[in-house]
């Protein structure tokens, strides 16, 4: 048994809040009824607060995925699964925490 394939109605936010959209490039599979999210996709993080001791403003903007499925693609590209490790990255990509993500669809499992 795999796990869940990620989809666009899932909501992916940073550990300090920043709420994540994704620009994805599949417009052809669906899981659970909204479009599965691909390992190539941009998400893009805003509204993180996340401020470094000193003083300086350090948000989290871009999430890269790690551990996307091995088995199944959307036109060649692995979909992401709920064990896929969501990394949020500031301005120096620079990891500060992973990704959450909540509210996935729990019909269609992959590998």
């Amino acid at each position: 048994m795999g796990a869940q394939i990620l989809d666009a109605g899932c909501t992916i936010q940073c550990p300090h809040g920043g709420r994540a959209s994704a620009v994805s490039a599949n417009q052809r599979v669906k899981a659970g009824g909204t479009f599965a999210l691909l390992a190539s996709d941009t998400f893009i993080v805003s509204g993180c607060p996340f401020t470094m001791p000193s003083g300086t403003p350090q948000p989290c903007l871009t999430i890269q995925w790690q551990a996307p499925a091995t088995r199944d693609m959307v036109s060649q590209t692995p979909v992401l699964l709920t064990t896929s490790v969501g990394l949020c990255m500031n301005a120096l990509n620079a990891p500060q925490g992973k990704a959450i993500v909540t509210g996935n669809q729990t019909k269609v499992s992959g590998q």
